[in-house]
């Protein structure tokens, strides 16, 4: 099915800003309650938010096998699970009613409009999909190293395992929460001083992961196995992803078992997912993997996406401090390998399940993904425009991840991924 909602020469007849995340290009899919209080599922196009359950009660994707309520409901999982097919066919539907020369009804039809558009004040984002299963992967090289320089020796950074097999872990799902939803300090135990007792308390050494994470469709029964050539037609889609961390409780309690508290407070996306097919464009080759991969994990053609990342500190009342530029790109292990990999035991994957890519550093200091790396464990601070430094991330601050890809003049984005740190509950 061709992808016509990507063709860079459409226009919209809805205002769209310039450098916009959201052009008719984009066409991402997301949840949000109305101004009548009314949870929906939508898209967006520049600043309008578009209420695909009132677009599809007034018959505007006739023609599409569709249920009456596929879009009234307060998450994308059954959307999701109907398959690429469908995406394609509602997304280009989309296009062609809300493109500049369009013929539709809606233009021209104000009553229609009042009931299908909202301004961005008018709408209140939710969790765009119920996370029923969530892992996060260990995927790119630069920061595994850095990670493994800082942690054990430099010379011997990377396990034996690393190079042959995207690294995971099963996080919480629970805590996984839209973008401006705040995040208390969490309370933990830190290693033992000289005493010998583990410290308790706040955790001092909070800090942010730049990651991505994608969303899957159910793509395979127990027991079964996805293919590395079929896995990307069970991605739906992309947001961008901070996997919160306190660093001190992840210390003490990682061996042998791995994350567990250090990670599982609070893990905070970007509402709007962008769907693979929308990034199709941006496609990238990404790094030569050496030594070859076992067979089942050797994937064809460019296999990454080049999505420019930014991670940005704004203290308090404050301004904001761009701290790291990376790329999506730079992923040693593409989402079509974590993807294989993790159902070659024949794990089922469902819809609406989320896999993180783990922090995306680069190869140079101002691309590292996460405080760790940036301050080298707190021994060079970050010096921000306030003139405060920062080892870590420090009670009133504010971490906004953006992300977006542009080519021939298209720039498809994301939109904010944020969360204010707050100060700890009391205990």
């Amino acid at each position: 099915m061709p992808l016509s909602a990507n063709d860079p020469s459409h226009k919209s007849w809805l205002d769209v800003p310039a450098n916009s995340d959201f052009p008719i290009q984009n066409i991402p899919f997301g949840v949000f309650l109305t101004r009548d209080d009314v949870i929906t599922i939508g898209t967006r196009i520049g600043d309008t938010a578009i209420d695909l359950g009132a677009l599809h009660q007034l018959g505007y994707f006739k023609g599409i096998d569709l249920t009456d309520d596929i879009f009234l409901q307060d998450s994308l999982n059954d959307f999701i699970a109907d398959g690429r097919k469908t995406w394609r066919l509602v997304r280009n539907r989309v296009s062609k009613i809300f493109r500049e020369g369009s013929d539709t009804e809606l233009r021209n039809n104000d009553d229609h409009r009042d009931k299908v558009l909202f301004s961005l004040d008018e709408i209140e984002m939710q969790m765009p999909v119920d996370v029923g299963d969530y892992t996060d992967f260990y995927a790119s090289k630069e920061h595994a190293t850095n990670v493994g320089s800082l942690f054990r020796d430099p010379e011997n950074a990377l396990m034996p395992n690393w190079l042959h097999i995207p690294i995971g872990y099963h996080g919480r799902s629970s805590s996984i929460i839209p973008s401006g939803t705040p995040i208390h300090r969490p309370i933990g135990q830190s290693k033992p001083g000289d005493d010998g007792k583990p410290g308790f308390g706040p955790s001092k050494l909070l800090d942010f992961e730049l990651e991505m994470a994608f969303i899957t469709t159910a793509a395979n029964d127990l027991g079964k196995r996805v293919s590395i050539d079929e896995a990307e037609d069970h991605i739906f889609g992309l947001v961008l992803f901070n996997d919160w961390s306190a660093r001190d409780i992840q210390a003490w309690e990682y061996q042998p078992l791995g994350p567990f508290l250090g990670k599982s407070f609070a893990s905070t996306i970007s509402p709007w997912i962008v769907t693979l097919d929308a990034l199709e464009p941006f496609r990238a080759k990404g790094p030569e993997q050496e030594p070859k991969p076992l067979h089942y994990l050797q994937q064809q053609g460019k296999k990454n996406f080049d999505i420019h990342l930014q991670a940005i500190i704004q203290p308090e009342n404050g301004e904001e401090n761009i701290v790291a530029n990376s790329n999506f790109k730079y992923m040693y292990w593409s989402m079509a390998q974590q993807l294989a990999h993790h159902t070659i035991n024949g794990c089922n994957v469902r819809s609406g399940d989320m896999m993180g890519s783990g922090t995306i550093s680069g190869p140079t200091k101002d691309s590292y993904g996460s405080m760790l790396e940036l301050t080298w464990r707190g021994q060079n601070p970050l010096k921000l425009s306030d003139g405060s430094e920062r080892k870590f991330i420090e009670d009133g601050d504010t971490v906004i991840l953006r992300g977006h890809a542009e080519k021939d003049g298209v720039r498809i984005g994301f939109g904010d991924c944020s969360g204010k740190i707050l100060p700890a509950h009391q205990f």
